[in-house]
C-alpha cells in the first residue's frame, strides 16, 4: 500500500524538498499526551536535533510540549518558535561560553551537564551575570541498547556523560558553588530503540542509582530518561504512529520514582520521523549490466541516514501504478555511497516520476548539506499548502 500524497500540488513544486504531514503529526502527539496523562509527573521534551521546520516547532508548541536543545542555535531557535524558557532544557558534550550565557540569560529550565570542567564552566559564567543555574548531571549508565553502532550514547566508551563513578563527586563539587543548583540526573542511551528491554535495564541501572543517593540523604527533584523510541520504517503505512502505551508504560512498571519527582522524557525522531517525506523526481532510468538504475535529483545531501547509517527508507514511485521492478534508487552526487536502495521494487519508473522516500522527517532535512554546491531542499507543512499552490521562492 502506498501513502496518500498531493501529487498535483507537488508537480508544482521544485524538487527535491520535504513534505511534512501535519495531520499525522497531530495525531502523534496527541497520541504521546493520552499516554502521559495516565502518569504523575511525566514531562516530554520535544529533541529538537531531529528536525527544526519552523511549521514543525509551531505544532509542537501548540501541543503542549517542551523543547530538548543540543546548542545555542537550537536555543534561540525555540526561543523564536515561542517555546517557553521554562521549558528547555539544554543538553551537549561541548556547549561554548556564548551557548551557555545565551541559555543563562533566557533562564532555561536546566542544563544537562556531562563533565566537571564544563560544570565549572558554567558557574563560572553564572557567577559574571549574578544567577544560579540549574543542572542535571547526565550520567553514563554503561547500558548497550539494541540499535545502529553509531547512534548508541550510553556505553561507557562514548563521549557522552559523566561515568556512574563519579556521580556522588560531582553532586559534592555542585553543592560546593554559589551560582549551582542541583536539580536532576539525566541519561540517554541510544537512538532508534525497539526493544523494551533496553529501557528497562535503563530503569533498573536508576533505580541503583536512585538507592545509592537516598543513603547519603540526597534528594533528586527530576528524572531525565532522554527518549530514543524508535519507528517501523518498514511499514510506514501501517504502523504510522510508534508504540507509545508500551514506551511509557515501561517505566511507570520498572522505574522507582520518589514522591514529588517528575519524569523527563525527550523524544524525537518517534514524533517527527514518519511525518516526513523526502519527494524527488526521477532523472533518469540506466539499464546496467546487471541491474537497473533509477536515478533522481535528491542525494545524500538531502537524506544522509542511508549513506551514513546504511538506514533503510521505504521508497514508493508515487506517479506510477505499473508493475513493480527492482532498482537501485540512486542520487546525482559524485560519491559511491550516494544510494538510497538497492534492488528495491517500485512500480515501473519512468523520467519525471515522483519518487517519494518515506519517514524522514527525523534527521533528514535538518542533516542537509551543500556538498557539490547544491541548493538545500526546502520543508513543506501540509497545512501550508493547497490546490494550485506555487513557491514563489523556488
Amino acid at each position: 500500500m502506498k501513502g496518500t500524497f498531493p501529487t498535483d500540488i507537488f508537480q508544482s513544486l521544485r524538487t527535491p524538498f520535504y513534505y511534512y504531514d501535519a495531520d499525522l503529526l497531530r495525531q502523534t502527539l496527541g497520541a504521546i499526551n493520552r499516554e502521559v496523562s495516565k502518569h504523575e509527573g511525566y514531562v516530554v521534551h520535544y529533541a529538537v536535533k531531529a528536525n527544526v521546520n519552523p511549521g514543525l516547532l509551531r505544532i509542537i508548541r501548540q501541543a503542549g510540549f517542551g523543547a530538548d536543545c543540543v546548542s545555542g542555535g537550537e536555543v534561540e531557535r525555540c526561543i523564536q518558535a515561542g517555546f517557553p524558557s521554562s521549558k528547555i532544557v539544554f543538553a551537549g558534550v561541548g556547549k561554548s561560553d556564548w551557548e551557555i550565557n545565551l541559555a543563562l540569560d533566557n533562564d532555561i529550565f536546566c542544563f544537562n551537564v556531562e563533565s566537571i570542567p564544563e560544570l565549572e564552566v558554567i558557574n563560572s559564567l553564572a557567577a559574571a551575570k549574578g544567577k544560579t543555574a540549574r543542572v542535571a548531571f547526565r550520567l553514563n549508565p554503561n547500558i548497550g541498547a539494541h540499535t545502529h553502532a553509531n547512534i548508541t550514547t550510553g556505553m561507557a566508551e562514548n563521549k557522552f556523560g559523566i561515568a556512574m563513578n563519579d556521580m556522588e563527586t560531582v553532586i559534592a563539587k555542585a553543592a560546593a558553588m554559589e551560582n549551582i543548583k542541583f536539580v536532576g540526573l539525566h541519561f540517554h542511551i541510544g537512538s532508534q530503540i525497539l526493544d523494551m528491554g533496553d529501557f528497562q535495564a535503563l530503569c533498573n541501572r536508576t533505580n541503583d542509582l536512585q538507592a545509592q543517593l537516598d543513603r547519603l540523604h540526597i534528594s533528586v527533584e527530576h528524572i531525565n530518561v532522554g527518549g530514543g523510541l524508535g519507528v517501523d520504517y518498514q511499514h510506514p503505512n501501517r504502523v504510522p504512529i510508534p508504540d507509545f502505551k508500551s514506551y511509557f508504560n515501561t517505566y511507570a512498571r520498572q522505574l522507582k520514582l520518589r514522591p514529588g519527582q517528575t519524569l523527563h522524557f525527550e523524544l524525537g525522531r518517534a514524533i517527527v520521523a514518519q511525518c516526513g517525506t523526502l519527494i524527488a523526481r526521477t532523472l533518469y532510468i540506466k539499464e546496467g549490466a546487471v541491474k537497473k538504475f533509477c536515478i533522481v535529483d535528491a542525494g545524500f545531501t538531502d537524506l544522509i541516514r542511508p549513506a551514513l547509517y546504511q538506514a533503510y527508507h521505504k521508497i514508493e514511485n508515487i506517479s506510477s501504478d505499473e508493475p513493480a521492478e527492482a532498482y537501485d534508487v540512486v542520487g546525482p552526487i559524485c560519491e559511491s555511497t550516494d544510494v538510497f536502495a538497492k534492488q528495491t521494487d517500485l512500480n515501473r519508473c519512468h523520467r519525471g516520476d515522483l519518487i517519494a522516500i518515506r519517514s524522514a522527517g527525523a534527521y533528514g532535512e535538518i542533516m542537509a548539506s551543500q556538498y557539490n554546491c547544491r541548493r538545500l531542499p526546502k520543508g513543506y507543512v501540509s497545512d501550508d499548502l493547497y490546490p494550485g499552490f506555487t513557491d514563489t521562492n523556488s
